[in-house]
């Protein structure tokens, strides 16, 4: 079988096909706090992992001294994921990037930024507050 100059530019061109890159960037104020995606630990951030599938995914952010958060977030697809665009953007010789950042603001605990007495009053002020909500119903 004889190779023709049209079919090596095809296979060359075949070969040369991009492809996507998807990343999740996660960081926070203040740094250093552990990160959960969909219960599997990142590690400390700021931190960057890859992802397969576009969708919500499950976030927590810990940090000792502060609030811990806990999330939903969604990874939305760009066009060139859509069906249909995504079959000419897989056939393009051109390497798609799509870094999804999330950013996330922790809040000191209350126990660190509070002294013991008034945090002690503050939580019998508003279970006072609740118990007499329940008894005006």
């Amino acid at each position: 079988m004889r190779r023709t100059p049209a079919m090596l530019t095809a296979c060359l061109l075949l070969t040369l096909t991009g492809c996507v890159e998807r990343r999740i960037r996660i960081t926070s104020e203040p740094q250093g706090a552990r990160v959960w995606l969909n219960d599997v630990e990142l590690g400390a951030t700021p931190v960057e992992t890859t992802f397969t599938f576009y969708g919500d995914y499950d976030v927590r952010v810990e940090l000792e001294g502060y609030e811990r958060l806990h999330e939903m977030r969604k990874a939305k697809a760009p066009v060139h994921e859509w069906p249909g665009p995504d079959l000419v953007a897989a056939a393009l010789p051109v390497r798609f990037k799509n870094e999804i950042e999330w950013h996330f603001e922790l809040e000191p605990e209350l126990e660190s930024v509070m002294d013991a007495e008034q945090l002690e009053r503050d939580m019998a002020q508003r279970s006072d507050e609740l118990r007499s909500m329940l008894d005006d119903e």
